[in-house]
């Protein structure tokens, strides 16, 4: 995992971390993404269940999560068609 993946998932695990109970009810503890991919799905399950703060938060991470890799190699993921 490159450093700019890295960095991307440790600020989505934090937000995972930030809004668990409140929006992440759902997920077993201590669950955290392990791909952009999942990342994309943990952050879209934000935005639809946190307040505004959290979809602006989500939505701007997502957007980063979407641009990185999965693997090296490989393309960037698409955005999901909400």
């Amino acid at each position: 995992m490159n450093e700019n993946v890295a960095t991307v998932m440790q600020r989505v695990n934090a937000l995972v971390d930030e809004y668990r109970a409140r929006c992440l009810w759902f997920l077993r503890e201590g669950y955290y993404p392990q791909t952009p991919a999942e990342a994309c799905r943990v952050l879209e399950s934000i935005e639809r269940h946190g307040d505004r703060v959290a979809f602006q938060k989500a939505a701007t991470l997502r957007q980063l999560a979407a641009r990185t890799p999965s693997t090296p190699g490989s393309s960037p993921l698409a955005p999901s068609g909400r």
